[in-house]
């Protein structure tokens, strides 16, 4: 994507504007923070425009030194060297001007559920977990568990996750899908290879400004809490079921022993469920094609498996296998994953733009 000179001095000049009118001492405070926001979005791409045109203008310099001079083969060098970067940094450029997805910087709920295969898919449920918590360790966020469902050999039916940090949802958006295994279960007499699945959903975290919710439009049920939780658990009637009556989406709230905090953390899921919503039914109105992109967000979709009698992991969507499934599974390594979707899915944009 060749990135005219033109469009990089529009860019350089209203990053400059921007800085003019934040110093103005008469401007508003609420402009003034609009202002910032969008100076500290046009930073980045101003700072990759001028390290492009720095590029191109030493590229010329050097191409305007004529064949007779005493400079000239050193010049060359030189100029083949400039030539080399000039694509990585007009790929950088390109990457920096795409559509922002502006739900990249937030927190996200993470949602795994156990599918087929019983006993063993609940056990792979919380090993897909587990591996999350440790990948979020690795990136210095925080993960904090909402509500679970344990399975009775261990693992979990339905865990919801709040995951916060720098960046996340970005990373972890196209966990989302039908995650699959292959493995010996620990129940298994015969050594045969059992194959389970797990659903895995990521939604960003909404905020009230995101998600505006009518107190009519919502159906509040308070029961008695049922199974592990404490002694007082079963005593008082604690436990928070929320319907949203337009949408039908229901959340259902009970780990904690104060109904209060049940409430307002069944409000915080139905919040994101519901900002998620309305994302997808943007997104497939923008493109048609989304289904064939990386990121389609579907979760009924299968897009990954992991193989344990051959050691690997395959990404369908990308058909990219790793023979590194335990250090995956430990979580730092499953970083080498991401990042090949999110180059992916970066690739496909650019193509979008021509």
């Amino acid at each position: 994507m060749i990135i005219s000179a033109e469009r990089i001095g529009q860019l350089e000049r209203r990053h400059a504007d921007l800085a003019a009118q934040m110093g103005n001492p008469d401007l508003a405070a609420d402009k003034f923070v609009q202002l910032s926001k969008d100076y500290a979005e046009l930073s980045p791409v101003v700072e990759a425009a001028g390290a492009l045109r720095a590029l191109r203008e030493e590229a010329a310099d050097l191409r305007g030194i004529p064949a007779g001079d005493e400079m000239y083969e050193m010049a060359q060098e030189e100029l083949s060297a400039i030539e080399d970067k000039l694509p990585a940094a007009e790929r950088a450029l390109a990457l920096k001007l795409l559509p922002r997805d502006r739900a990249d910087a937030k927190p996200a709920m993470l949602e795994i559920r156990a599918g087929t295969g019983g006993d063993e898919a609940a056990l792979f449920a919380g090993d897909l977990y587990r591996m999350y918590e440790r990948y979020a360790v690795s990136q210095g966020w925080r993960v904090e568990a909402i509500s679970m469902s344990a399975g009775e050999m261990g693992g979990f039916k339905e865990i919801i996750a709040n995951v916060n940090g720098e960046g996340v949802f970005a990373k972890l958006k196209f966990e989302s899908g039908v995650h699959r295994v292959q493995r010996v279960p620990a129940t298994e007499q015969q050594g045969r290879i059992h194959t389970s699945a797990a659903t895995v959903a990521v939604l960003p975290e909404a905020e009230e400004v995101d998600v505006q919710i009518e107190d009519k439009d919502l159906r509040i049920d308070i029961f008695r809490s049922s199974g592990p939780g404490g002694q007082s658990v079963n005593t008082t009637d604690s436990a928070v079921r929320i319907v949203h009556i337009p949408t039908g989406l229901m959340v259902q709230q009970q780990d904690e022993k104060s109904q209060h905090k049940n409430k307002a953390k069944a409000m915080k899921v139905l919040r994101s469920r519901l900002y998620d919503l309305e994302r997808s039914k943007v997104d497939q109105a923008r493109s048609a094609d989304r289904k064939a992109m990386v990121g389609s967000g579907d979760r009924s979709e299968r897009i990954r498996t992991y193989n344990f009698p051959q050691g690997r992991v395959t990404d369908h969507r990308i058909n990219l296998t790793l023979h590194r499934l335990p250090e995956i599974l430990e979580g730092p390594a499953l970083d080498e994953m991401i990042s090949a979707l999110i180059s992916e899915d970066e690739a496909a944009r650019l193509a979008e733009l021509g």
